[in-house]
């Protein structure tokens, strides 16, 4: 069976001829076997059908040649996603209406966003060197009107769900980490800073108290959240270091970009509709994980980074400030490098007072 580094060779390898695979659009690493986990680790393959084309140009296995001894064939595993898109924009609520109504002080699940936009307010945080401040933490097209730094004041509910500024207006756009069309992108992030810290609950819908992040999550993970639109929700890390293509439609005039390294969590029933952009996934000890952004199209699929990310980036820790670590032996995610940190911090923007 194929080794975690195997595995990412021959992800890195298929990243290379990606262009090559028509209606591929994404490429991880998983489990051969996605029931049992016994099949040791593959490439994953997400295409948008089942067509004769698509299947062809995928192939069954990447060969790695070894020095002094036998080459290893990693296998290479297709699942039929569909396109990946980002999902501000809503138009049918299927969660409890409760988390799409106006609440204060706001707590994480609920409606946020921007005038027209409903999207979710995924967790309470501060400023790392300071216990003082709060911020919200969402995605940039949630909290961001066309991914610049031009004023956007975040309402809750969300604009969808019948928020009006200057009403329903907590605060505005702080940062963001900017999205590009023109290179890969790491993470979908934005914090928006409340006009009072009074307005921001440190609490989580349906759960209560979030006890703080874990550093790493392991391929195979089970994960919960609450989002605006599916409610509370559970799902499995079915592949990590996935690099996919989403698409933004013409929010910011960026079209389809490409993500790096993110992970791609299944549910057996849609847990990424729109309205759900923002949430946060949750270990079952409640310590926060990862970051949804964007789904499949029928949303069984959620697309998240992990929060260390967010959290590195900004500067920030969730309110319950405890750090618990990944378990050692685990494929599982990774912290920022400082070549990645430094270019995501190059693109981070100031939302404008």
């Amino acid at each position: 069976m194929a080794t975690y580094k195997e595995a990412l060779q021959a992800k890195e390898r298929l990243v290379r001829r990606w262009n090559s695979m028509p209606g591929v659009v994404g490429i991880g690493i998983g489990y051969a076997n996605g029931k049992n986990h016994r099949g040791g680790l593959c490439v994953v393959l997400y295409t948008v059908n089942a067509s004769t084309a698509v299947r062809r140009s995928c192939p069954q296995s990447v060969a790695l040649k070894k020095k002094k001894r036998l080459g290893t064939k990693v296998p290479v595993r297709v699942i039929v996603s569909g396109r990946c898109s980002c999902q501000p924009r809503v138009t049918v609520a299927a969660s409890p209406r409760n988390i799409r109504g106006r609440i204060r002080p706001v707590v994480a699940g609920y409606s946020v966003g921007f005038p027209g936009v409903s999207g979710t307010a995924g967790l309470i945080v501060r400023a790392a060197r300071s216990r003082a401040q709060r911020y919200l933490l969402s995605n940039n097209h949630v909290l961001n009107r066309n991914n610049s730094s031009s004023l956007s004041q975040t309402i809750q509910p969300g604009g969808a769900d019948g928020g009006v500024a200057p009403r329903d207006t907590i605060g505005r756009l702080y940062r963001f980490v900017r999205l590009r069309r023109d290179r890969a992108n790491l993470m979908d992030a934005a914090i928006s800073i409340p006009r009072s810290n009074a307005l921001l609950a440190s609490r989580y819908a349906g759960v209560g108290r979030v006890r703080g992040y874990v550093r790493s999550y392991a391929l195979g993970a089970r994960l919960k959240k609450v989002g605006r639109t599916t409610g509370f929700v559970r799902g499995e890390v079915v592949s990590v270091n996935t690099d996919v293509i989403v698409d933004y439609g013409s929010y910011g005039g960026l079209g389809r970009i490409r993500f790096r390294n993110q992970t791609v969590i299944r549910g057996s029933r849609p847990v990424s509709l729109a309205g759900d952009s923002g949430s946060v996934w949750l270990t079952g000890n409640n310590y926060a994980a990862a970051v949804n952004f964007a789904g499949t199209a029928d949303g069984r699929m959620s697309i998240a980074f992990p929060i260390r990310w967010a959290v590195q980036a900004f500067r920030i820790r969730p309110i319950g400030a405890g750090i618990a670590r990944g378990k050692k032996g685990t494929v599982s995610t990774r912290s920022l490098s400082k070549v990645e940190l430094r270019q995501i911090r190059g693109r981070i923007g100031k939302g404008r007072a």
